[in-house]
C-alpha cells in the first residue's frame, strides 16, 4: 500500500474526531470535579485517575485537532480490511456483552464472564471466516473462559476484598 494525502472531507472528519475527544475530556473533567480530592493511601485521592485520564484525553484530542488542521494525517496507507462490517460477528459479541450485563447478578461473575467470552470468541472467529460451531470448540472456549474469569474473581474477592457478584456467598464461586 502506498501513502496518500487526505481529502478535505477526511480532514474535516479527522478534526471532528479530535474535537469529540476534547469534548469527552471536558465531560470527564466535569465529572472529576465532583469527586472528593481527600488524599487516601499513598497520598493519592480518588479523583487522581479521572484527572489523569482527562489530561491525557485533552492532550491527545488537541494533538489530533492540530494534526488534522495542519494538513491531515499524512502518510496514511489506503484503508484495508473488509468494505463492510461483519454484522453476524457484531451480533455475537453484542449478545455476549448484553448477556454478561443481564446475568452477572443471577449466575455470578465467573459464569457470566465465561458466557461473554464464549460468545465473543464465536463472533470474532466468524468475522475472520474461521467459525467453529462444533461442540468440542464450544467446550474448549468454556474451559478457557473459566480459566480466565475464575482467577480474576478470586483475586478480587479473596485477595483484594472487593465484592463481585457470585453464585454462592462463599466468595469462591
Amino acid at each position: 500500500m502506498t501513502p496518500h494525502s487526505p481529502s478535505p472531507a477526511q480532514i474535516r472528519l479527522q478534526t471532528l474526531v479530535g474535537a469529540g475527544i476534547v469534548l469527552l475530556a471536558l465531560g470527564l473533567a466535569g465529572g472529576a470535579v465532583s469527586i472528593p480530592s481527600a488524599a487516601g493511601y499513598g497520598g493519592v485521592g480518588p479523583n487522581f485517575l479521572p484527572w489523569l485520564v482527562t489530561i491525557a484525553l485533552l492532550v491527545c484530542g488537541a494533538f489530533i485537532v492540530w494534526e488534522a488542521r495542519t494538513g491531515g494525517f499524512r502518510s496514511l496507507d489506503e484503508p484495508g480490511g473488509a468494505a463492510h462490517g461483519d454484522w453476524a460477528g457484531f451480533a455475537w459479541v453484542s449478545a455476549g456483552l448484553l448477556a454478561n450485563a443481564a446475568l452477572i447478578t443471577t449466575i455470578g461473575f465467573i459464569f457470566s464472564c465465561t458466557l461473554c467470552f464464549v460468545l465473543a470468541v464465536q463472533g470474532l472467529r466468524g468475522a475472520e471466516g474461521k467459525a467453529d460451531r462444533r461442540p468440542v470448540a464450544w467446550l474448549k472456549d468454556v474451559a478457557i473462559g473459566v480459566a480466565i474469569s475464575a482467577p480474576v474473581y478470586w483475586t478480587f474477592t479473596q485477595f483484594l476484598a472487593i465484592n463481585l457478584p457470585g453464585l454462592t456467598s462463599t466468595g469462591w464461586l
